[in-house]
């Protein structure tokens, strides 16, 4: 299967397509439309990659297909599905990502410390948000807004003092986050380790309801 670069019709853009994500744009849509009319997320065309060239168009671009495209505007929470289409329709290809600080904050980790954690998580009967899981190996746990401020404080409250050394890492206003089924830097999708739900996605869990966990599995992990 093909990956061909075609370059967009006057608008200066670099379009990534293959045939699988050419098939797959209704269904794109219609995630676009979930995550603006269901969860209440703002979703923004980023940047795809193959054989480390991004479709930004950027020949020294310093994060392949993990941006989004600066020149494209966000499709804004509440959108209905035809106005997802209309909004896609303008950037096919274009990967699916959400901006940070707005609607949650997310705390990074590890893929075996987040699988661990989670299990733990759901035994404890803790309130869990969405979580997903990056072709890096990272789990991106989505917690409530602030938490990437607060961070460093809360850890130092719950006697970590440094969250570096446990590979832990909050993500705030300002960064994106490649959404599920998207491809992420050429590298594979990123997948769902939890899907968001109505009891969670619209009003994700308290960052320090999660914390203990998570720096108790990754500070094992260690060992």
């Amino acid at each position: 299967m093909g990956f061909t670069i075609g370059i967009g019709s006057g608008r200066g853009t670099r379009d990534i397509r293959s045939g699988a994500r050419r098939r797959g744009r209704a269904s794109e849509c219609t995630v676009v439309a979930e995550f603006t009319g269901l969860w209440g997320w703002d979703v923004v065309p980023g940047a795809r990659a193959a054989a480390g060239t991004c479709s930004c168009g950027l020949s020294d671009c310093p994060a392949p297909g993990a941006h989004p495209l600066e020149f494209a505007p966000p499709v804004p929470a509440g959108a209905t599905l035809d106005e997802a289409n209309a909004a896609w329709a303008r950037f096919p290809g274009a990967a699916l990502m959400l901006p940070v600080g707005r609607r949650f904050d997310v705390i990074e980790v590890t893929e075996p410390v987040g699988l661990r954690a989670l299990a733990r998580m759901e035994r404890m009967g803790l309130p869990i948000g969405p979580v997903t899981a990056t072709p890096q190996g990272r789990a991106q746990f989505f917690v409530a807004p602030g938490a990437a401020t607060e961070l460093p404080r809360l850890l130092y409250r719950m006697g970590w003092d440094d969250p570096s050394a446990l590979d832990l890492r909050g993500l705030g206003p300002g960064t994106h986050v490649t959404a599920p089924p998207s491809d992420r830097g050429g590298l594979g999708p990123v997948r769902w380790l939890r899907p968001p739900a109505l009891d969670s996605a619209a009003r994700p869990p308290a960052a320090r309801l999660l914390l203990g966990t998570l720096a108790y599995v990754a500070h094992r992990s260690r060992g």
